[in-house]
């Protein structure tokens, strides 16, 4: 995969919108389509079928340079040989850790990605050891229906004051994307503007083409 400094369409095989497409096919489409990095997000799903369905796609994203991450599994993406594993507020904080270093994956090369909702959130993951911290949900979104939008606000704030790399996530779309640029965000992540697409590929393309 490219540096991650220079990934800037962060994109999701995210199982809540498949809407019956097969995993590989969906990781293949944001290939096509120009993304950056692909997650895989399993919300809810047994444990050995996500690991399944990494297997699936890994070599699909290896073939195209594409970054792989595995959210939520640190074990998995360690076992399939992903490039990261992305974890949430509740899932490394809250479950008692302080450092990256602490999940053992500094020797199978798994890099780790943080979630963030405010600027405390952030400064706390990058003195955790964060590869990369998403900033957000920006807008309001389905993804993340308990957590309220942190707005523009803190995209400025993340522009200012992070100096690892940063992907603004959360009800991105291609009307409000601009926005978001001018706002400082180099870096995006977009779920349900590309996957509730009936052409993956071309919409994610679009995005690719809007971020130069």
């Amino acid at each position: 995969m490219r540096p991650l400094e220079d990934c800037r369409l962060y994109t999701f095989v995210d199982t809540a919108y498949l809407r019956g497409r097969a995993p590989e096919l969906v990781a293949q489409q944001l290939c096509d389509g120009g993304a950056d990095i692909v997650q895989l997000r399993a919300k809810g799903v047994p444990l050995d079928e996500v690991r399944r369905m990494a297997e699936r796609i890994l070599p699909i994203v290896r073939r195209a340079g594409v970054g792989f991450v595995v959210n939520d599994h640190p074990s998995i993406a360690r076992e399939v040989g992903a490039d990261f594993c992305h974890l949430g507020q509740e899932d490394f904080f809250d479950t008692g850790y302080k450092h990256v270093s602490e999940l053992g994956l500094a020797d199978s090369g798994v890099r780790v990605g943080l979630s963030t909702h405010a600027p405390e959130q952030a400064q706390r993951a990058v003195a955790a050891g964060a590869h990369y911290i998403a900033v957000g949900p920006v807008f309001t979104t389905a993804t993340k229906p308990t957590t309220a939008a942190t707005t523009l606000e803190y995209v400025r704030w993340a522009a200012a004051n992070i100096n690892i790399p940063w992907f603004a996530i959360g009800g991105i779309t291609l009307g409000n994307l601009d926005a978001v640029l001018e706002a400082g965000a180099r870096r995006i992540c977009v779920v349900s503007a590309i996957l509730g697409a009936d052409d993956v590929a071309r919409a994610c393309a679009e995005f690719r083409r809007r971020l130069g």
